[in-house]
């Protein structure tokens, strides 16, 4: 009988690519996924619900506001997990990322 880990799905990983035609953001253009990116990794994984960063102007109470609200509201936690240097950075990965989103 196999082992759980034997019967897990192995998908070929995302490659991290930065820059110009890549499937992540370098920190400096706000950290996170690029449109690219998330159509590379809903092909690899059908299913998926993955989406881009919400970054434009909302309605309150629309759908777009709830996913920016429920995203800054995980991050944050991030953010008081990870350690005293990447907090007060201002160019961390999370920090842009949370400006990216406007948290």
């Amino acid at each position: 009988m196999p082992t759980r880990a034997q019967t897990k799905r192995k998908s070929k990983p995302i490659p991290k690519t930065t820059g110009k035609g890549g499937n992540y953001r370098s920190t400096e253009s706000g950290a996170g996924m690029t449109a690219k990116g998330v159509r590379a990794h809903r092909a690899a994984n059908p299913g998926s619900k993955l989406k881009t960063a919400v970054t434009g102007k909302v309605k309150k109470g629309s759908q777009a506001a709830k996913r920016r609200k429920s995203y800054c509201a995980r991050s944050l936690g991030q953010l008081k997990r990870s350690s005293a240097e990447t907090r007060n950075d201002p160019n961390s990965r999370i920090r842009q990322a949370r400006r990216r989103w406007k948290c």
